[in-house]
C-alpha cells in the first residue's frame, strides 16, 4: 500500500493481476480482492465497480487508486474525465525514437480487423501521449511518458505506432518467453476528494530496474526505484 485516508487508498499494483477480471478467468483481481477489504461498506457501491476510478493492463504496474466511498469514487471518477490528472509512466522500448522528445497525437479505436486490439483510426477518438527519452544503448529505450487523454492501451498503441514498442508486449509488439510488458505507472497526482492535490509514486519493481540496468541506466534505476513519501498540497480547487 503506497496511501490511504479515510476516502481512498492508493495501491502499487503487480504486474500478472487484471484489475477486472475477464469473462471465463478466473484468476485474482483488483476490483475483488478491494471488495472484500471493503467489507460491508461494499453494499454501497456497484458490483461490477467498486471503488474503481481508473484502470491499468493486467501486465502494467504501478499507482492504482480505489475510492472507499461511492462521493469518493464519483468524484475521483470525474478528476479523471476532465483530464485534471496527471500521470507519468516509464517505458522500456525497443529500438529508438526517432525524436527524443515530442507528442503523439493520434486517434485512436478498435482495430477494424480485430476487437481484442486497438489501433489507430482515422475517425477514432482523440488521444495524446506526451514522451521523452531518458536513455538508450540503441537497441533499447527508457522513455518518461505522459498520456493526456485515457484510451485503452494509448501508450502501448502510439508508442508502437512510431516504431518503439514496449519491451515485451504481446499484443503490440514481440515477447520473449517469460517477459512482461516493460510499462510501469510510476507517479500519479489527482485532485483529493477533501481537496488538495495528492501525488503518489510507485518504485519501479525489481524486474523492471533489473531491465534498466542492463541497457547501462543505473543512475536512472536508482533514482525510480527510491521510495517518495506521497504529497497532499493544497491547490486552488480545494474548499476554503
Amino acid at each position: 500500500m503506497l496511501y490511504e485516508d479515510d476516502y481512498l487508498t492508493v495501491i502499487d499494483k503487480r504486474a500478472g493481476i487484471a484489475v477486472h477480471g475477464a469473462p471465463g478467468d478466473t484468476g485474482p483481481s483488483i476490483a475483488a480482492w478491494w471488495l472484500e477489504q471493503l467489507g460491508d461498506a461494499a453494499s454501497a457501491f456497484d458490483v461490477e465497480r467498486p471503488g474503481i476510478v481508473h484502470r491499468l493492463d493486467k501486465d502494467t504496474s504501478g499507482v492504482l487508486v480505489l475510492a472507499k466511498t461511492p462521493q469518493a469514487q464519483a468524484a475521483l471518477s470525474g478528476a479523471f474525465e476532465a483530464r485534471t490528472t496527471k500521470k507519468t509512466y516509464l517505458a522500456l522500448v525497443d529500438g529508438v525514437p526517432d525524436r527524443q522528445k515530442a507528442v503523439i497525437d493520434a486517434p485512436i479505436d478498435r482495430h477494424p480487423g480485430d476487437r481484442m486490439r486497438m489501433a489507430i483510426v482515422k475517425r477514432g477518438r482523440e488521444a495524446r501521449t506526451a514522451y521523452e527519452m531518458l536513455h538508450t544503448d540503441t537497441r533499447r529505450s527508457l522513455l518518461e511518458v505522459r498520456p493526456e487523454t485515457g484510451r485503452t492501451h494509448q501508450i502501448r498503441v502510439h508508442l508502437a505506432a512510431i516504431g518503439v514498442p514496449v519491451c515485451d508486449d504481446a499484443v503490440y509488439g514481440k515477447r520473449d518467453p517469460g517477459g512482461r510488458q516493460l510499462l510501469h505507472a510510476y507517479e500519479l497526482s489527482i485532485p483529493h476528494p477533501a481537496g488538495g492535490r495528492l501525488t503518489i509514486t510507485a518504485p519501479i519493481p525489481p524486474d523492471f530496474d533489473r531491465a534498466v540496468r542492463a541497457i547501462g541506466a543505473e543512475t536512472l534505476a536508482l533514482h525510480y526505484a527510491r521510495a517518495v513519501e506521497p504529497k497532499l498540497e493544497p491547490d486552488g480547487d480545494s474548499p476554503s
